[in-house]
């Protein structure tokens, strides 16, 4: 899992970069990337835009900032989470869409599709997103998938799955806000998954 970064001492121009980006992060959660404008995002985060560029040099390298600190964001919240292999792949699930459900966490992960279509279409643009998006939960979720028996391609392949499934679902929320209907379908799929994972610890007592 995710480790804890180390608490460090802050100088006072760091502590106001700090607060700049965790405000820069919530009106990009709230406004989005498209057309944004240094000018409006300043203004709204008590600062001005040469303030801006003083501490994070351009517009661009600002934004990439504000990508890192979503994402750190949500790998602190994975490793508060304390999920572990002693829990079944469906209990594991479940606590991660109880938690990433929550109306709070709906502004980062409308930033994180946006992100993501914005680095499909253009890689450079978002340098290392769309792999680090993948690997970085692959290797927090494998962990938490490999059950006894288990080789690390099939735990690779059910937090694939788990990792899918859990990202549509989201998406799916944040398009329609549709929770009854939702919430019945990921019943319905954490029972399949369930059902696939005892299925094939049946196959492997009867090899």
């Amino acid at each position: 899992m995710y480790a804890k970064l180390p608490t460090m001492s802050r100088t006072p121009d760091d502590a106001r970069k700090a607060e700049l980006l965790r405000k820069a992060v919530d009106y990009v959660c709230k406004h989005g990337l498209a057309g944004l404008s240094l000018r409006p995002l300043a203004k709204a985060i008590g600062s001005s835009p040469r303030v801006l560029l003083h501490y994070f040099g351009s517009k661009d390298d600002l934004i990439a900032e504000i990508i890192r600190q979503g994402r750190a964001r949500q790998q602190q919240t994975m490793a508060n989470l304390k999920l572990t292999s002693d829990l079944p792949p469906r209990v594991i699930t479940r606590i991660l869409w109880r938690h990433y459900s929550k109306p709070q966490w709906e502004p980062l992960m409308r930033l994180f599709f946006e992100v993501y279509a914005l680095a499909l279409q253009d890689r450079s643009r978002f340098p290392g997103f769309v792999e680090g998006a993948v690997e970085e939960w692959l290797a927090a979720l494998e962990a938490c998938s490999t059950r006894p028996g288990y080789t690390r391609e099939r735990a690779r392949a059910f937090a694939t799955m788990m990792i899918a499934g859990f990202r549509g679902f989201l998406l799916d929320l944040c398009a329609t806000h549709d929770r009854s209907r939702i919430d019945r379908a990921v019943d319905l799929w954490l029972t399949l998954l369930d059902y696939a994972s005892s299925e094939e610890a049946r196959n492997d007592a009867t090899a």
